[in-house]
């Protein structure tokens, strides 16, 4: 085992990330522009040569040259030669590219059912009210053995309750307004491209974790550039996949270095205007999954963008300038400072607001897990391209991707859209029949007056069975994404 992951030099000597406690999570700080991408990149590249799969959101698109070697240049020489690296090779590094959008990667896609009423009611932005709907349509869904794929087998699933609550009995009653409130969200949700990831086939977690046949572990780039532009989608997909990976992979204490590496970019989006209950499971999933051998590095602004329950968590600290120049800056940069063990020979918060570009302060877990005093650190630059990659390079990552022949075409299994549509073509059919037998027997003569005034309004029944006729029969035809997806709160 090597000393670990390099992350830069200091007065001291060269500052290391010990792979043993890399587990212990971690967070990544500082202002736009101070350096942050290029520490990612550096800590990604560093477990990869440990062998260890790392998932990245690539939110400004400058990380995706990570499969590119660097170029020489006159900054990395100086750079390289003030922190003492005499063994800098330029290299690429193996990536895969995801989106889910499918136009930069690999399509991502998952399915309602498995992300569950919770989750969905987050990405929804619901009330409690329209979120107890929700879970009836799920629990109705499952009574009747109904795959719940994408949005438009969720929507016909709350028309379908909205029509026949009452008559399915068991509670299932609905508000038609709060199915309506829903309905608008729902709308809401395809036009900002939600629907773009509801879908099949599904995602497997174990091709995120993949190493090459010269044992570094795959850098996985989620295209996050066009997704970033929708905040609650975004956070909700990454908290997806962080409590799939906690709910789906064994115990396995403190490995000598992790099984994978979670880096969670513009983490300040996940905890902005989540319930208590959400922050709860939140802090629970990143205190626990430490034990299932997932390190989770945080990346934001500012510590103060961190609840105090997870930034305890948080043990591997690397820390670039805060601007501190209204008083709630001061603040930010107070509170940065007292996260770290202090080195009596260093002024922490003085330090955060002159560092510069490529400077940071850091403190890692030792042995038993003692962090270290804190050090003003000058980050090692990556052997990896720093900025972004073509497109004729991604296609030629892509073309030797197994993902993308894996997951690139959708199929379209039958859910409840599909067996809704059914059972509307049957009773209209039914009805029909029907109608055509009593005019048969009208004409024949052989029809007994009731003494009773005909009416020409329809029934509710015929007239649910012509709106499901027509809300089911528009979308049939369309192509479909379908997929798989956990739920943090899956009960």
């Amino acid at each position: 085992m090597t000393q670990g992951i390099l992350i830069g030099g200091c007065d001291a000597g060269k500052v290391y990330l010990n792979p043993r406690y890399a587990n212990r999570h971690g967070l990544v700080a500082g202002a736009t522009g101070t350096g942050k991408t290029v520490t990612l990149q550096c800590l990604a590249e560093g477990f990869s040569d440990l062998g260890v799969p790392v998932f990245l959101a690539d939110v400004k698109g400058d990380i995706s040259g990570m499969s590119q070697a660097g170029k020489a240049h006159p900054k990395v020489d100086e750079r390289l030669q003030a922190i003492g690296i005499d063994d800098y090779q330029a290299r690429g590094y193996p990536v895969a590219y995801w989106d889910l959008f499918a136009k930069k990667g690999t399509p991502v896609r998952t399915t309602v059912s498995e992300m569950g009423p919770q989750l969905l009611s987050r990405l929804m932005d619901l009330n409690d009210t329209q979120e107890g709907v929700m879970t009836l349509v799920f629990e109705f869904a499952d009574s009747e053995g109904m795959l719940l794929v994408d949005l438009a087998d969720l929507r016909s699933t709350l028309e379908y309750l909205a029509e026949h609550g009452k008559e399915l009995g068991a509670g299932y009653g609905v508000a038609k307004s709060s199915v309506n409130a829903i309905l608008r969200r729902l709308l809401m949700l395809e036009r900002e491209g939600g629907e773009a990831f509801f879908g099949e086939p599904a995602l497997q977690l174990d091709d995120f974790m993949q190493t090459t046949r010269d044992g570094r572990g795959i850098i996985n780039l989620l295209a996050a550039d066009t997704l970033i532009q929708n905040p609650r989608v975004y956070s909700t997909f990454l908290l997806w996949l962080l409590s799939e990976l906690f709910e789906t992979l064994p115990e396995l204490g403190d490995p000598d270095k992790p099984i994978m590496v979670f880096f969670f970019d513009e983490a300040h989006l996940l905890f902005k205007d989540a319930p208590k209950a959400l922050l709860e499971k939140i802090e629970q999933v990143v205190r626990l999954i430490r034990s299932k051998g997932v390190g989770v590095y945080f990346v934001t602004q500012s510590p103060a963008d961190i609840p105090e329950t997870v930034l305890a968590q948080l043990g591997n600290r690397v820390q670039h300038a805060l601007r501190a120049y209204t008083p709630n800056e001061r603040k930010a940069v107070r509170v940065a400072a007292q996260s770290f063990r202090e080195n009596p020979e260093l002024d922490t918060v003085t330090a955060i607001s002159e560092l510069g570009v490529g400077e940071a302060l850091v403190s890692t877990l030792m042995d038993k897990g003692i962090p270290s005093q804190v050090e003003r650190v000058l980050v090692r630059p990556p052997q990896s391209r720093m900025g972004m990659v073509t497109d004729e390079e991604r296609e030629a990552v892509l073309a030797h991707d197994p993902n993308l022949r894996r997951y690139r075409d959708a199929v379209d299994p039958r859910s409840a859209h599909e067996i809704l549509a059914e059972r509307t073509a049957k009773a209209m059919a039914e009805q029909e029949k029907a109608q055509q037998q009593a005019k048969a027997e009208k004409k024949g003569g052989t029809s007994k007056s009731s003494g009773r005034r005909s009416s020409n309004r329809q029934s509710s029944t015929e007239a649910f069975v012509k709106s499901m006729a027509r809300t089911l029969g528009s979308s049939l035809g369309r192509q479909l994404l379908r997929g798989i997806m956990g739920s943090l709160l899956k009960k």
